[in-house]
């Protein structure tokens, strides 16, 4: 592999396949001789780890405002970025991230009515500049969502348990994202067989370290 650092992200909305797809690609780049540094958003630290579990679990974060859960993302990211990625990155690793900014992008601003500039600040300042090389999207629709959700014995967290009228929005804040940002973000359908999904974004992954970016 290359030794020049590569940061991957993966998105999508609730139950999209993300965590499968992680799982594959890492076992496929350490076949071939690399070691990625896996992490996840909110979370990755010490302290975004605190934030996440305040997030999604705590009985605190029950009534938290919108304005109040993007500044709270944005504090784990600014940890992450400082404390992981960017080191790992000036070391020549590749990182794989489970979300980064487009999910505030799209799940605080656009799900939560926050205003577009006021959310891409806040992300640029909690991310300092570092932006993923590569996003991969995986695509799924909400009622499909909602059949993978209920087969699972997890309890849904805070931001699951949310309307279909806010994941509706999710899904085409994603989409918007993909279609103004085609030369980062890989959109997949996350309803086809998942090593199908998984070929893909490792012969994209390939490409990637073969051009240095």
């Amino acid at each position: 592999m290359s030794k020049k650092g590569l940061f991957i992200t993966f998105e999508g909305s609730e139950a999209c396949g993300k965590s499968t797809q992680i799982k594959i690609l890492a076992e496929r780049l350490s076949a071939s001789g690399c070691d990625p540094l896996l992490i996840r958003e909110p979370g990755g630290t010490a302290a975004g780890e605190a934030i996440r579990h305040l997030l999604q679990h705590a009985p605190e974060g029950d009534d938290l405002t919108p304005e109040a859960e993007l500044l709270l993302f944005a504090a784990s990211r600014a940890q992450l970025v400082r404390e992981k990625i960017l080191p790992a990155l000036a070391a020549g690793r590749l990182v794989i991230c489970d979300r980064f900014l487009d999910s505030t992008t799209v799940y605080q601003g656009v799900a939560r009515h926050i205003p577009a500039d006021e959310t891409a600040r806040i992300n640029a300042f909690a991310a300092g500049g570092c932006l993923p090389d590569l996003t991969f999207l995986l695509d799924l629709d909400r009622k499909s969502s909602l059949v993978r959700m209920q087969a699972s014995a997890r309890k849904p967290d805070r931001i699951e348990r949310e309307s279909d009228e806010f994941f509706e929005a999710v899904r085409k804040g994603y989409l918007t994202l993909a279609n103004n940002n085609p030369e980062r973000i890989f959109l997949l359908d996350a309803s086809r067989a998942p090593l199908e999904i998984a070929s893909d974004i490792f012969e994209k992954v390939q490409i990637a370290v073969s051009l240095g970016l």
